[in-house]
């Protein structure tokens, strides 16, 4: 994974001194125009589409190696914990729940 980001940020690079032309003001200019709040929009053009083609062959690759790629809005909803308290809170907290008397000998 890392020599995927590693070669989208190279050729991000190279697309942002190809779209200068070998100027260094256009280049410094369109590197001071991203920060962090930058929008993909506000991007200059040939970054966003080398960052479209990125992305597609990112997510094409992890679709090869046997990852599956979810569409959030489809996903399954997270699953909720049950009512009761679990055998985690009871043994943090020390305490065994009220309810029904503990099991054992009595006197």
């Amino acid at each position: 994974m890392h020599d995927v980001i590693a070669a989208a940020v190279i050729d991000a690079i190279m697309a942002l001194r190809d779209a200068s032309k070998g100027v260094p003001n256009v280049l410094l200019r369109d590197l001071n125009s991203i920060h962090s709040n930058t929008a993909f929009q506000d991007l200059p053009p040939a970054l966003q589409k080398s960052v479209e083609a990125h992305v597609r062959s990112a997510f094409s690759r992890l679709q090869k190696e046997g990852y599956t790629v979810l569409n959030p809005r489809l996903a399954a909803p997270p699953r909720s914990e049950p009512a009761g308290p679990s055998k985690r809170s009871i043994a943090r907290s020390g305490k065994l729940p009220r309810g029904k008397p503990a099991k054992g000998p009595t006197r």
